[in-house]
């Protein structure tokens, strides 16, 4: 038994703590409702990839995934997703603008609506940016300076691109991964 304990405790301190997902119940204690201010409830708020969003509404009211241009005009004509039933719950899966609305008549155009940015976990590698262009009209050599007689040449480096992105999940699987072999090893060794 004192094996067991061992390797369950081997287990715990080798696995990281995994990332703790946070769930936000949209407008708080009044729910998704059309009293709500969803610009202001988000505004403090840092949405993460693998976050969740919990509505609560009534029945007349639904939860309706929509593009930005869908978002500003209130249009339900190409709804990426609808929720109904009162209570909904949304993975954040990726990184990026969201939004939502009532799919209600009425609704949206009465503040019924949030828009929302997840932020990619800790640990995903970011995207890299390009850079920006010379100011001075693109040009990208060397002036030479008055009184030299020849330009020098920049030195380039070479960099190697950023790993492929990877989401926090995998990351947990492979630590549960070497948890487990960790343990097996532990135990197995105790039984020799």
């Amino acid at each position: 038994m004192a094996n067991i304990a061992s390797a369950l405790l081997i287990l715990l301190l080798a696995a990281p703590a995994a990332y703790a997902a946070t769930t936000y119940t949209v407008g708080d204690t009044n729910g998704w409702t059309t009293s709500g201010d969803y610009t202001t409830w988000a505004s403090d708020k840092t949405f993460t990839v693998g976050d969740s969003l919990l509505f609560n509404y009534g029945f007349s009211h639904s939860v309706a995934e929509v593009s930005k241009s869908d978002y500003d005009s209130c249009s339900t004509s190409n709804l990426v997703k609808t929720y109904t039933g009162g209570s909904s719950t949304i993975t954040l899966s990726a990184a990026g603008p969201m939004y939502f609305i009532c799919s209600t008549p009425g609704h949206c155009g009465n503040g019924m609506k949030l828009a929302i940015t997840v932020v990619a976990a800790s640990g995903t590698p970011s995207t890299p940016t390009t850079p920006a262009t010379p100011s001075d009209g693109g040009s990208t050599t060397p002036s030479t300076p008055s009184g030299s007689s020849s330009p020098t040449t920049p030195s380039t480096s070479t960099t190697s691109p950023p790993p492929p992105p990877s989401s926090g999940a995998t990351s947990i699987l492979y630590s549960m991964m070497l948890g487990v072999f960790l343990v097996l090893g532990t135990t197995v060794a105790s039984m020799c």
